[in-house]
């Protein structure tokens, strides 16, 4: 019986934390890791793949090379003198941490125009159509509804979970 109750609690924790976490980590090249690929556009056929929002991150696992954030223009010449960010740790992580366009590359000379760089786009974070203007008043309460609603689902959803446990 007690184990049954270990189990629920265990299992809306985790359904909770699904709900609240909401970034993902993509490993780059996969299995492959990051190496000079064998077509040129083989990262950035991977990239488009995928879908990355703000506060993914994404994983370059190598050996004997480097990983950097660049520029477009840096990225265009397949050079960088001073790179937006710089790794050689053969284990490096970043974050895409604003929407947008992220240039990627490899640091090891001749690696680059063989291919081995990608570019990520991250997805803006969706929000809903904006109300007319004239409706100040109303955009104010809708704000306000919602946050009581998130709020509302949250005491919900603990309730649910503290009453289930010694349900069981």
């Amino acid at each position: 019986m007690e184990t049954s109750k270990v189990f629920v609690l265990l299992f809306l924790l985790s359904t909770l934390h699904f709900l609240v976490v909401n970034c993902v980590q993509f490993e780059v090249g996969g299995n492959n890791g990051w190496k000079v690929p064998k077509s040129k556009e083989e990262y950035n056929q991977w990239a488009s793949k995928n879908r990355f929002k703000v506060d993914d991150t994404v994983h370059f696992n190598y050996s004997k090379d480097s990983v950097m954030v660049v520029t477009e223009e840096e990225y265009d010449k397949c050079k960088s003198e001073r790179p937006i960010f710089y790794s050689k740790d053969e284990n490096t992580e970043y974050k895409l941490n604003r929407p947008g366009l992220f240039y990627f590359m490899s640091g090891v000379k001749g690696h680059c125009e063989k291919g081995q760089r990608m570019i990520i786009k991250v997805l803006e974070v969706e929000q809903a159509s904006p109300p007319p203007q004239s409706a100040t008043e109303l955009q104010k309460k809708k704000n306000g509804a919602a946050g009581i609603a998130v709020s509302a689902a949250t005491v919900v959803l603990c309730f649910v979970s503290f009453v289930a446990v010694f349900m069981f």
